[in-house]
């Protein structure tokens, strides 16, 4: 007889200063004592939006101004299955407060204070320490000197991630011109991906790698190169990077593009549709 999976709405909670919203598990309950987002179940016939607003109101007196799906998990406890949905909350109405008593807690991904976590939001506090934004390099069409000007100042107003991508520059001109960016971007404390090479990524520094999509097809496991993303295009393609254990995928063109002319975009709706439920 097959287990029945209990379907759960997760909030993810986070503030303009990037800290996030994390409660504790009241200890009569399964895993009692553990932190996790707050969040519960989907009651019959209820959507998931539904469910979350009135979670949120029940738990912690809010209402949800602007949300959106962000990771879906499956995990197995010993006391049941869940198939997590977890939201980003950006906006809300109201003051958080423990409505049910429970302990509530501010907390950033690069410096968390509370203990024990429940093991099902360890891949989800992974994905909260990537920046929502990051550059890549277009130093052939801008200028080597106008693109680390460029990068120099981004850095200075917060960039803390960029990918080093010049499909079309000279061998000995690219060794040189990411040898430039991996310096300026380490003395600002900023992480860089560089995409593809990884003998050069290991000569030079870089802290992960950024796989094209045929990279990211023809890979029969995920690099051993710290932090790891890949361009997608298609529904296969985001498969494969869930399949290797990819830290982070992005998916496009959505609309037209001059970096890629030829292709063909998903648009918003296919985009939304091929996301659905997702891992990473």
């Amino acid at each position: 007889m097959s287990i029945p999976i209990i379907e759960v709405v997760v909030a993810v909670i986070i503030k303009s200063d990037r800290s996030f919203l994390l409660a504790r598990r009241p200890e009569d309950k399964p895993c009692g004592g553990y932190w996790e987002f707050p969040g519960g179940k989907i009651e019959p016939g209820e959507s998931r939006l539904h469910a979350l607003n009135r979670e949120l109101m029940e738990e912690l007196g809010i209402q949800i101004e602007l949300s959106y799906p962000w990771i879906t998990l499956v995990y197995t406890y010993s006391h049941a299955t869940v198939r997590l949905f977890f939201y980003r909350i950006e906006k809300w109405h109201g003051e958080p407060y423990g409505k049910e008593n429970q302990e509530l807690s501010w907390q950033f991904s690069d410096d968390i204070k509370v203990a024990p976590m429940l093991p099902a939001n360890v891949p989800v506090l992974r994905a909260l320490s990537l920046p929502p934004v990051y550059q890549i390099t277009n130093a052939v069409d801008l200028g080597v000197e106008n693109t680390l000007i460029k990068l120099k100042n981004s850095f200075q107003q917060g960039t803390k991630l960029v990918q080093i991508r010049e499909p079309a520059m000279i061998k000995d001109d690219f060794r040189l011109f990411a040898h430039e960016v991996v310096k300026l971007a380490h003395y600002y404390g900023v992480k860089v991906l560089m995409n593809g090479d990884r003998e050069l990524s290991r000569e030079i520094g870089v802290d992960g790698l950024h796989f094209s999509s045929a990279q990211l097809m023809s890979a029969s496991s995920r690099p051993e190169a710290g932090l790891c993303g890949a361009s997608c295009h298609n529904a296969e393609e985001l498969f494969q990077a869930e399949r290797l254990g990819m830290d982070f995928v992005v998916l496009g063109p959505v609309l037209s593009t001059l970096s890629h002319p030829g292709a063909t975009p998903i648009g918003w709706r296919k985009f939304s549709a091929i996301i659905r439920d997702f891992t990473l």
